[in-house]
């Protein structure tokens, strides 16, 4: 990617993606496009593991680690980690990648089921559909949005779901950036995009149709080339029109700069 200018709407890990650009050779252009606001309810968290001490849900799924950890920080705020821990202990834990793994892991709770490459919601239906789950009683812990796809395939299967938030998406409140990227793809300055979540695609998109530039920004991304970090964020990005170039296997960071890199090689 030498020489080449590469947009990275990417948040939280938006500086760790632009050195590894500037490793390259390449010249990054940060447009973040997403906000992750915390969004748990301590007095509902802990209402919850008091019932569940009764009640012991049969299912756990976790599905990001931002999530756990925001999960976990609240348990030990209310003094109430160990009860959670015993809870987990006597129901069976998936996890959907190895983010939400690590964290669990460092809080000693035991791994029942961990999901396949690459980590979407099939995978993780794929785990549950081994034995029957209907009647059972699984919680999910929510990452910035309702997991809508994964939510209707559980009640379609005879579950009982309790969602947890931990936290939201939102657009960042300086969306100025994202304005000044849409600026450089009408003027060809831009060689690619790279998208790490879908919700990043929605947001974009949200903000051009504000701006009356949804057309507009589809002709400039379909001209300049597009990366997709994995097949959830591709179907979001073939829902606009918008083909994708590059998109690595397995979907983490370090394969997807090293495919960016392959591309333009």
């Amino acid at each position: 990617m030498k020489n080449k200018t590469i947009a990275i709407l990417e948040n939280r890990a938006g500086e760790q993606l632009a050195d590894l650009v500037r490793k390259y050779g390449g010249t990054p252009f940060s447009a973040p496009a997403l906000a992750e606001i915390p969004d748990i309810d301590p007095i509902l968290i802990g209402h919850l593991v008091n019932d569940w001490q009764e009640n012991v849900p049969d299912i756990f799924i976790f599905q990001t680690g931002v999530g756990v950890k925001a999960l976990f920080a609240t348990t030990d705020a209310l003094g109430i980690t160990e009860q959670f821990q015993q809870i987990l202990a006597n129901a069976k834990v998936v996890v959907r990648g190895p983010k939400p793994t690590a964290v669990l892991r460092s809080y000693k709770v035991r791994i029942d089921l961990t999901a396949s490459e690459p980590y979407t919601t099939a995978e993780v239906l794929a785990l549950l559909d081994v034995s029957p789950i209907s009647g059972k009683h699984v919680v999910v812990q929510r990452y910035g949005d309702t997991n809508w796809e994964l939510q209707k395939a559980l009640e379609a299967r005879g579950a009982r779901v309790t969602e947890i938030a931990t936290y939201r998406w939102s657009l960042p409140e300086n969306t100025q950036p994202l304005v000044d990227l849409m600026d450089a793809l009408d003027a060809n300055a831009i060689d690619m995009v790279c998208f790490t979540s879908a919700s990043q695609v929605y947001n974009f998109f949200a903000v051009a149709e504000r701006l009356g530039r949804s057309q507009a920004l589809q002709s400039g991304l379909n001209r300049s080339m597009v990366a997709s970090i994995g097949p959830v964020c591709t179907v979001a990005l073939k829902k606009f029109g918008i083909k994708v170039d590059v998109e690595p296997n397995p979907p983490k960071l370090g394969p997807f700069i090293n495919a960016i890199n392959s591309r333009f090689a």
